[in-house]
């Protein structure tokens, strides 16, 4: 796919975006056997492909410029800013959202942040669009509150022009670092969540929760979770790193009567998956606010199946030795990083034979990707 932006050197995101999409495919299926064949799998499923552009329904645009001449995209080393609004990533709803955004950054007179000079306010703005719905949610990452009273001011405004606008906030992030976003998060709409649905489970969105930026491919690797243990005897699962409870959700709405115990440290997140819990009127769901390490370390009984979804890190040693001596009967583990999912499997396959796996292709044009595997205790 051709990319104006990456040909001239101003943006290298997309680090594999020149070559056709079926070879990135192949080479990252090649990697991802490369690294299961220590493991002897049971099966190896081709890869789940994405769509190559208008896949990414998450956009994290750092804002430069001056106010009246707002740049939303990346700032290059060089202090050259590159406006990445016409991104081939983004579905064409983005294009418009971008300009409105732009507009009222100039109407509201925010003043974009200067990294060299540490000056101004207007850091970054994060913008997400629900799949299903079609609406918004943006948030303005700013230094401080100083242009707090000036965003309340316009965004009545910005609300009229942009009726697709479901949740705004604002978060602050006052260091110096280049951090994506503070601890601090304020509610500027009386909505507090974006609803998504996929595969009819429904998902709720807030503004600091995780959650992936191909729902296309999500919704794969949602399903898949739940085909792959449809034939399998079931009566307790816990979701560690369970998020928004996308995985959780899936499977205890396929499966009445299961008892669900999802973790996340979050407790945004986990009132998230309690408000979709309820509409699924699901039996025994219990989502808690925890850290999913901690929880793990302190239990002495597992679940028959146990769903892990770590963060790029993996579960490390400490967790696999708890989880091979709970010995839940199922491991299905997910993971965005598959050299961490490596590391963890050295360890689990003292005790677990691999049974399924499948690359799922979260992040086309990278060398990145989602894997999902079933592992049966010995």
């Amino acid at each position: 796919m051709y990319c104006a932006e990456f040909a001239a050197g101003r943006c290298r995101s997309c680090t594999e975006i020149e070559q056709d999409y079926s070879l990135q495919l192949q080479h990252k299926q090649q990697q991802w056997l490369s690294l299961l064949a220590p493991f002897a799998p049971e099966q190896v499923l081709a890869p789940y492909p994405s769509a190559e552009s208008a896949f990414r329904t998450k956009a994290k645009m750092v804002v430069s410029g001056c106010s009246e001449h707002p740049v939303l995209g990346l700032l290059l080393n060089t202090g050259e800013a590159v406006d990445l609004t016409s991104c081939l990533l983004y579905p064409a709803a983005f294009a418009p959202a971008f300009a409105l955004v732009q507009q009222f950054i100039q109407r509201a007179r925010l003043q974009p942040y200067q990294v060299a000079e540490r000056k101004g306010e207007l850091k970054f703005i994060l913008l997400s669009q629900s799949s299903s719905s079609g609406r918004f949610m943006l948030r303005f990452v700013l230094r401080s509150q100083n242009h707090l009273a000036a965003i309340r001011k316009h965004l009545p405004w910005l609300q009229q022009q942009w009726p697709e606008l479901e949740l705004c906030s604002v978060n602050l992030q006052p260091v110096a670092m280049a951090q994506l976003e503070g601890e601090t998060e304020i509610l500027l709409t009386e909505n507090s969540y974006l609803a998504e649905r996929l595969n009819q489970v429904p998902l709720y969105l807030t503004p600091q929760s995780f959650f992936q930026t191909n729902p296309a491919v999500a919704a794969a690797l949602y399903q898949t979770a739940v085909d792959w243990t449809a034939d399998l005897s079931l009566h307790s699962v816990w979701d560690l790193f369970c998020g928004v409870g996308g995985f959780g959700l899936h499977l205890a709405s396929s499966r009445p009567g299961i008892q669900l115990t999802g973790i996340e440290i979050s407790a945004a997140a986990i009132a998230s998956a309690r408000k979709a819990a309820a509409e699924l009127a699901l039996e025994q769901p219990d989502f808690m606010a925890l850290d999913a390490d901690a929880f793990a370390l302190a239990q002495q009984q597992a679940p028959d199946l146990l769903l892990v979804n770590p963060p790029r890190r993996g579960l490390g040693s400490v967790l696999c030795n708890q989880l091979l001596k709970l010995a839940p009967e199922y491991v299905l583990y997910s993971s965005c990083n598959p050299q961490s999912l490596a590391r963890d499997l050295t360890n689990l396959t003292a005790d677990y034979q691999l049974v399924k796996a499948q690359l799922f292709d979260m992040f086309p044009h990278s060398q990145h990707a989602e894997v999902l595997v079933l592992l049966r205790k010995k």
